[in-house]
């Protein structure tokens, strides 16, 4: 049964040092310790699922706010059984510099559709910080307002 520091340890290696589990089964396999990769697989997906109250706690802090700031950026992503990547995005949501409780909430999608925004804001109403990217267009025609950034 894995503690709270391993599997803490093996998700920050995971997605904050991009060290795939492979290298970690490698890793923990000289230090003495025998775990194989579909465990640690199975480590990062039960810790996904007990995480999940946090990050819909998050994204109510930050859609409480009456601004949010918002950008997406490209990542690639492998499909499985693709042999080549392809451009999925990561689009962050964020709450204000005055706001009591600094948050960032990343959601992925696999591509830049525009519904993809309006699905994370859904009935959402207040000043939203972001680009010039026509994604978020439909949210300004339902009563969002649109601050440019200095970008």
């Amino acid at each position: 049964i894995p503690t709270a520091g391993l599997l803490a340890h093996v998700m920050i290696a995971k997605f904050a040092d991009h060290l795939p589990l492979y290298r970690q089964e490698s890793i923990f396999g000289r230090a003495g310790l025998a775990i194989s990769r579909s465990t640690l697989a199975q480590w990062v997906g039960v810790t996904g699922v007990q995480l999940q109250p946090l990050a819909d706690a998050l994204r109510d802090v930050v859609l409480e706010q009456n601004i949010v700031h918002a950008d997406e950026t490209p990542v690639q992503m492998l499909s499985p059984g693709e042999k080549k990547t392809h451009r999925a995005y990561v689009w962050a949501y964020a709450t204000g510099q005055f706001c009591e409780t600094a948050a960032v909430v990343y959601d992925f999608s696999p591509s830049r559709a525009g519904e993809h925004a309006r699905d994370f804001l859904q009935d959402w109403k207040g000043k939203l910080v972001c680009d010039d990217f026509g994604g978020y267009k439909a949210s300004f025609e339902l009563g969002v307002t649109e601050i440019g950034c200095m970008a």
